[in-house]
């Protein structure tokens, strides 16, 4: 099974330590992914037993903020540079 050998990064373990198992990079659309089904959790934790609106004004606004984010990053990402 030649095909499923790791292929060596070029990373020293001296600047990223966690090169020596294998990881040294990021998951930017896995983060992406979490940030929007967290703004949708927290927009649906408003559901709920508690009885005043200052619990939902913080929630909205979480996640107003985390969605504000998501699209500047992909409008970022869209302009040519």
């Amino acid at each position: 099974m030649a095909g499923t050998e790791l292929q060596p990064t070029h990373v020293s373990t001296a600047e990223v330590p966690s090169a020596e198992w294998g990881w040294s990079g990021e998951a930017p659309r896995l983060f992406r992914a979490l940030g929007w089904i967290f703004a949708v959790f927290l927009l649906l934790m408003m559901i709920g037993n508690h009885s005043g609106w200052v619990e939902n004004l913080y929630l909205i606004g979480f996640a107003a903020a985390i969605v504000f984010l998501l699209v500047r990053d992909i409008v970022r990402r869209r302009k040519p540079r």
